[in-house]
C-alpha cells in the first residue's frame, strides 16, 4: 500500500494538470472548495485544506530534523538565502517589468515571497537530489516564511496596494506555524497515530493542492482568459528564472551537483497553496480599492502550482536521465 502511495504522488504533475483541465472545462466540481462561504467551524475550506498540509509536513518532523539543520547550515542557508532572495525579486521586477495590472502584480509578489513547497521534496526524489537537504529547506523556508513573507510582501507590493503585514502575519501563524507545531506535538506523543496517518498524508496532500489550484482557476476562468498571454509568459519566466538562478548561485557558491540540484528545485518551487489561500482571504481582497483587482491577486499562484510542477518535472527527467548515461557509460568503461 506504501508503495502505491508512493506511485500516486510522484505522479503530482500530472495531477495538477489534470485538475486544472477538469477545472477549467467543469468549474462548479471545483470552486465550491474556494468559496470562502463554504465553511467547518467557521473556517473556509480552503484554509482547512492548507492547515492539513502543513499539518502532514508537521508529522514528520522531529527534534532531530532541527539538529541537522544546525549540523548542514552552509547548504540550508544557501538554498533558504536563494528561496527569499531570487523569487521575490524576480517577482518584483518582472511585475513592474512587464507593467502588470496591479491584482497580478501583487499576487506575483506575493507567491514568489512564499516558501518553497512540499512538492520540491517528490521533484527532488524524482531528480536524484539530495531529499534530506530538500526536507530540510522545505521546512525552514515554511517556518521563516511565517515573518518574511509578510515583510517581503508588504516591502515590494507596497508601491502597489497597502499591505497590511500584521493581517498577512497572523494568516501565516493560523494556517503554516500552527498545524506545523500541531504535527511535530503529534509526532512526538502519539508515535501510533501517526504511522498510520504518514503513508496517507502526502497523497492528500496532493489531492488538496489539486482542489485548491482547479478552485482558483475555476473560480477565476472569465480573469484567466482576459490576462491569459501576458500572465503565462511571466510566471513561466518567474519558475524557469528561480530553477536557473537557483542551480547557478549554488553552483558558484560551491555545492556539489547533488546539492544544486537541490536547491534549484527548491527556489524554483514555491508554495503556490499558501499563495492562494493568502490571496483570497477577505482581509487581503479588502486592502485593493477595486474589487475586480482582488479577485485577479489569486490567479499567479493558481499559474504558478501548474508551471513550477511542469518544469520541476521536466528537469528531473534530464537530471534523472543525464545520471543513466553517465551509469551506463561507467559501467561500460569498467574493466572486466
Amino acid at each position: 500500500m506504501t508503495r502505491f502511495f508512493e506511485q500516486i504522488t510522484r505522479l503530482f504533475a500530472l495531477w495538477t494538470v489534470l485538475g486544472c483541465v477538469w477545472a477549467w472545462f467543469v468549474p462548479d466540481h471545483f470552486v465550491w472548495f474556494v468559496d470562502r462561504s463554504n465553511r467547518i467551524f467557521d473556517v473556509p475550506l480552503i484554509s482547512i485544506g492548507l492547515g492539513l498540509i502543513m499539518f502532514g509536513m508537521g508529522i514528520t518532523l522531529t527534534t532531530d530534523d532541527f539538529r541537522s539543520v544546525l549540523t548542514t547550515p552552509k547548504k540550508v542557508l544557501v538554498g533558504v538565502g536563494c528561496q527569499f532572495l531570487i523569487m521575490p525579486l524576480l517577482g518584483v521586477s518582472l511585475a513592474r517589468g512587464f507593467a502588470l495590472p496591479s491584482g497580478l502584480a501583487v499576487g506575483l509578489i506575493l507567491v514568489s515571497c512564499c516558501p518553497g513547497g512540499t512538492a520540491s521534496n517528490v521533484v527532488t526524489y524524482l531528480a536524484r537530489g539530495n531529499l534530506a537537504l530538500s526536507v530540510l529547506m522545505t521546512m525552514t523556508s515554511t517556518l521563516l516564511a511565517i515573518i518574511l513573507t509578510p515583510l517581503l510582501t508588504g516591502w515590494l507590493a507596497g508601491t502597489y496596494v497597502d499591505i497590511d503585514r500584521v493581517s498577512l502575519f497572523l494568516d501565516m501563524v493560523g494556517v503554516v506555524l500552527v498545524p506545523v507545531l500541531a504535527g511535530v506535538f503529534f509526532n512526538r506523543f502519539f508515535p501510533r497515530v501517526v504511522r498510520y496517518v504518514t503513508p496517507w498524508s502526502p497523497v492528500l496532500s496532493v489531492v488538496i493542492i489539486v482542489l485548491i489550484v482547479g478552485g482558483i482557476i475555476a473560480a477565476t476562468k472569465d480573469l484567466i482568459c482576459e490576462h491569459a498571454g501576458i500572465l503565462m509568459f511571466v510566471v513561466l519566466l518567474l519558475h524557469s528564472g528561480g530553477f536557473g538562478l537557483g542551480y547557478l548561485l549554488s553552483k558558484l557558491l560551491g555545492l556539489p551537483v547533488i546539492d544544486r540540484r537541490t536547491v534549484s528545485i527548491e527556489v524554483g518551487m514555491q508554495n503556490s497553496g499558501l499563495g492562494s489561500t493568502l490571496a483570497s482571504s477577505g482581509k487581503f481582497a479588502a486592502q485593493f480599492p477595486d474589487v475586480a483587482q482582488a479577485a485577479l491577486a489569486p490567479v499567479p499562484s493558481a499559474i504558478s502550482a501548474l508551471f513550477h510542477c511542469l518544469i520541476g518535472s521536466f528537469v528531473a527527467v534530464i537530471w534523472r536521465g543525464r545520471d543513466r548515461v553517465i551509469s551506463e557509460a561507467g559501467a561500460e568503461n569498467a574493466p572486466m
